[in-house]
């Protein structure tokens, strides 16, 4: 069953690359735009200037042939020196508004009547008249609005294409310019990702921008208050746990005396009953010592050793102990296991709390296996299967599963705090994978810690 789904986070790098982008792009569309303007308004300058020198220069030629022309004569069109075409157009006309001179596209242009001097805008010209002779020769010259339009449509496209390739540009000159910004904050990230309970030192602020050294700051202030806290409760049960040993093993000490003076009977019987519960109070003290241990760190050793004879080491002594070694499947390489830095006496205590948790929980009278390999370390027993959502819990201390035997509770929390130290990864399986029942834990060593095979 999974947990609520997040919702989906941005990096800061990444955010700041596509803002200042359209920042980049938005300001370049606002000064196209407003180049556009200004180049609209004087483009239309400069060509109201045009037409004006147009029918300044045309007027002399149209006086001209008002003397000379004889009446009746047809208007006269100006031929054009070669093919091109006329963005300027003019038309000469009397006072009665007889067309006197044309360019050859005025007919095409369809320039009115009867205008008055000056400029004047119609819905598709721009045109501009001049009158001489009192009246008796009136220029207009004209040119399409559409020519003017199109004018300024290529200045300001020429202007906008470059935005094309600017963007992809400035989206990767923005993400390589904060990448390099943010290089110490990522540095920064990754040095608190590392940390964990067997690593609570300062992280180093070196190169953070001054926005970050207070985070800095505050983020280390909470580790040295959180190591001070751990290290408080870990040598709370670590002296808790060394100053119960001598005055138990005084007690138990005691009680067997009493065990062999008193005669059988009752209080023959209660004696037992209480070197019993010192015998459970010792192994309780035991498991406290180390688990402090596990949650204490330095559990990675100077020099890499198999862990091969270690755990043969630790099978002996269970085997001397309980007298079980008969119940143990056990599959170690010949060559003596996996080569790995973890401490040979972390992985003792790892071992031992993994294989004492499967004799006393696994189902009677069944074998127990332990296999060794260089993926890891696996030890399986039959009984009853451990519900899915218990799982978890199992790994935190003093939490049993569905099982009536003796035990405190605290094997498999010491088997998870000493892969947390040591980066080891911990599985927990019920049933068995391909089995109807039983419990498997698995121990997942890392490539950072195994050195060889």
């Amino acid at each position: 069953m999974s947990g609520p789904r997040q919702s989906r986070r941005w990096s800061l790098g990444r955010r700041l690359g596509l803002w200042l982008a359209a920042s980049v792009a938005a300001l370049w569309l606002a000064a196209a735009t407003v180049a556009g303007l200004v180049l609209r308004h004087e483009i239309g300058e400069v060509f109201d200037s045009a037409l004006q020198e147009v029918a300044q220069r045309v007027l002399p030629l149209a006086y001209s042939e008002l003397l000379s022309r004889e009446a009746g004569d047809a208007p006269q069109h100006m031929a054009p020196i070669g093919a091109h075409r006329e963005y300027i157009t003019y038309v000469v006309r009397d006072g009665a508004g007889r067309v006197l001179l044309q360019s050859s596209d005025a007919e095409l242009m369809a320039i009115p009547p009867g205008l008055a001097p000056g400029f004047h805008t119609t819905d598709r010209l721009r045109t501009y008249t001049e009158a001489a002779v009192r009246g008796t020769i009136v220029v207009t010259t004209a040119e399409e609005l559409g020519h003017r339009a199109a004018a300024v449509r290529r200045a300001v496209m020429a202007l906008i294409w470059p935005l094309v390739a600017l963007v992809p540009i400035a989206l990767a000159g923005v993400w390589l310019s904060v990448r390099l910004s943010l290089k110490p904050v990522l540095a920064f990230r990754r040095a608190i990702a590392a940390r964990g309970r067997g690593n609570l030192t300062p992280v180093s602020a070196d190169g953070l921008p001054e926005e970050m050294a207070p985070v800095a700051a505050s983020v280390n202030a909470l580790m040295e208050r959180l190591r001070g806290a751990l290290e408080a409760e870990r040598g709370f049960t670590a002296n808790s746990a060394h100053e119960l040993r001598t005055p138990i093993a005084a007690a138990l000490a005691q009680t067997q005396r009493l065990l062999a003076e008193l005669p059988e009977g009752a209080p023959r019987q209660r004696a037992r009953d209480v070197a019993g519960a010192l015998r459970r109070l010792t192994r309780l003290s035991e498991k406290l010592l180390q688990l402090a241990k596990a949650e204490g760190g330095g559990l990675l050793a100077e020099h890499p050793a198999p862990l091969g004879p270690v755990l043969r080491h630790v099978i002996a002594e269970l085997d001397h102990q309980t007298e079980r070694g008969s119940d143990l499947v056990v599959a170690i390489p010949p060559d003596g296991g996996p080569v790995s830095d973890l401490d040979p006496d972390a992985f003792a205590v790892l071992a031992r709390n993994l294989i004492e948790n499967a004799l006393k929980h696994g189902a009677p009278e069944t074998p127990i296996h332990v296999r060794l390999s260089a993926d890891g370390f696996e030890v399986a027993n039959r009984g009853p299967v451990v519900p899915a959502d218990r799982l978890a819990a199992l790994l935190r201390p003093f939490e049993r599963g569905p099982t009536q035997a003796e035990g405190s509770g605290l094997g498999l929390a010491i088997a998870a705090a000493v892969c947390r130290g040591a980066g080891l990864r911990l599985d927990l399986a019920s049933p068995i994978p391909g089995e109807a029942d039983g419990f498997q834990v698995t121990v997942r060593f890392p490539t950072a810690i195994l050195t060889g095979s």
